[in-house]
């Protein structure tokens, strides 16, 4: 039997995972966790072949955020993101961070045992839903100057302390922060910020 980690804050989501994965499906759950805590202590513990986990978790921090963590926890642990959420952006970010496969809430269940089979084969498994859109990855590429810059736009400091620690002008700072708007399709400052944080697109900066 293979051993399985589930993580997903929602408890009843749970238990639903735990009739699927019954004796013939060839998962064993043996932890299951509703924060990142508890996850990665789990992770070390348990040594899992295989970890499902949702990207919304009640502790604030994020499957992003969580699955580099898990790597270091458990090195040869495989990660599967299973999510409400199919943007494409989103996808290649968690496949960027870690992430063995994706599989959106909306697919049966069937599939859902399938793709963690795949994966532990070796494969990289999206949902068949999102397959179709991702052919051509509608995916955003920041340099690391980029990356820099929207870290200091989502700080709590004041523009001209940014500015002053990147070691540009107030002007400079605005020009760059107009070019991202523009890059990631925000029309104001606070979009720009959720699309950031709703992609994962700071996950990793030191």
């Amino acid at each position: 039997m293979l051993r399985l980690l589930l993580i997903d804050d929602h408890a009843i989501v749970r238990e639903g995972f735990k009739r699927l994965f019954g004796p013939d499906s060839g998962f064993d759950i043996v932890a299951e966790a509703a924060d990142s805590h508890t996850a990665l202590d789990a992770a070390r513990r348990h040594q899992p072949d295989i970890a499902v986990l949702d990207l919304s978790l009640g502790d604030g921090v994020g499957g992003l955020a969580l699955l580099p963590l898990l790597r270091e926890a458990a090195p040869l642990t495989r990660c599967v993101v299973l999510s409400m959420h199919d943007d494409p952006a989103l996808v290649f970010r968690a496949l960027d961070v870690g992430a063995c496969g994706y599989i959106t809430k909306s697919a049966a269940a069937d599939e859902l045992v399938g793709a963690l089979h795949r994966v532990i084969a070796g494969e990289i498994v999206l949902s068949s839903d999102l397959a179709p859109s991702l052919t051509q990855p509608p995916r955003v590429l920041l340099t690391e100057r980029e990356r820099e810059i929207l870290c200091g736009l989502l700080s709590d400091l004041a523009p001209k302390a940014v500015a002053a620690n990147l070691g540009i002008s107030d002007k400079t700072l605005y020009r760059h922060r107009a070019n991202l708007m523009e890059k990631l399709g925000a029309r104001t400052p606070g979009e720009l910020a959720r699309i950031v944080r709703e992609r994962g697109l700071l996950v990793g900066l030191r």
